[in-house]
């Protein structure tokens, strides 16, 4: 018979069996933005986050879930995945975990972002700046960890459904410069995205003028999704007037929240993934960066 301790130690040994097994499986390695919290807010960072259904809310610990495609097959592009959820939970599983593995499979390390979430009862974040402010550190730890997950810094883009996609716009048309005297010198990187795909969004975040510097851009949604259109044609009138870089698809039929398609029965919407191939083939996203000659 065990003794009480020889129990505990047996469990112990247990644990950190698994843990092992996890990892040695690939298990993704989960990063939070802030060492201590996220500022101002540091006291709820032990606060455990709720599950249900394949989606995650009562987020107080903004976080990076990594995935990161075989050594072999890694080319160096990376990308920020924003899932959505109305800023109310996180469609984590069908709008994170899913496109991330889309996104290895054509050898891109992807980081799914758990960022916090305005519209949950009795939130204390603004729908304004929170959001916001995980991207952007998101971005810049991943920048400071380039090496470490053997990405190319400069082939660091961002993907967001729905309220990830307004996620998105917060991000990429805001200024992304770093703070050069900031004490933490992750706060010192830019946030700069160099490509961004969005998936039906809302409106939130899209200026009233895209810049000359916007990122080349992959937009999509299904014509019948009336609640996000607006968004969509927004977006692509301005990137029009501003004659930047940008792919549109529009689908007959879809609605909204079909995800990386795979459950969906129309043939448009099933294979919508291979079209963001193409547009990322077509725009040496995927290409390795060439090696600059000794002067």
């Amino acid at each position: 018979m065990f003794s009480i301790d020889n129990k505990r130690f047996a469990a112990a040994m247990g644990a950190c069996l698994l843990g092992a097994m996890a990892a040695a499986a690939g298990e993704p390695q989960v990063v939070p933005l802030w060492p201590n919290g996220a500022p101002g807010f540091e006291d709820r960072r032990n606060e455990p986050e709720r599950a249900s259904g394949g989606s995650v809310s009562n987020i107080h610990n903004p976080s990076l879930t990594v995935f990161l495609p075989p050594q072999g097959n890694a080319n160096g592009a990376a990308v920020l995945i924003f899932p959505g959820g109305g800023h109310r939970q996180l469609v984590f599983n069908a709008e994170g975990v899913e496109p991330a593995r889309y996104w290895n499979d054509l050898g891109v390390a992807a980081f799914v972002l758990k960022y916090r979430l305005p519209r949950e009862p009795n939130s204390p974040y603004s729908l304004q700046i929170h959001p916001r402010q995980d991207a952007e550190r998101a971005m810049r730890l991943i920048r400071s960890r380039a090496a470490e997950w053997n990405i190319d810094p400069n082939r660091l883009g961002v993907m967001g459904f729905s309220a990830g996609g307004e996620v998105a716009s917060l991000l990429v048309y805001n200024p992304t410069a770093g703070d050069a005297n900031a004490p933490d010198p992750i706060d010192r990187l830019d946030a700069f995205a160099d490509f961004q795909i969005v998936i039906y969004p809302g409106p939130l975040g899209i200026p009233d003028k895209i810049a000359a510097d916007a990122p080349p851009a992959f937009f999509l949604i299904a014509n019948d999704d009336t609640d996000h259109m607006g968004a969509i044609l927004s977006l692509v009138e301005k990137y029009h007037q501003a004659k930047r870089s940008m792919e549109v698809h529009i689908f007959a039929r879809g609605g909204h929240g079909f995800n990386m398609g795979g459950r969906s029965k129309l043939t448009s919407i099933h294979t919508w993934p291979q079209r963001l191939t193409d547009w990322l083939h077509d725009n040496n996203i995927l290409q390795p960066a060439t090696p600059r000659p000794n002067p």
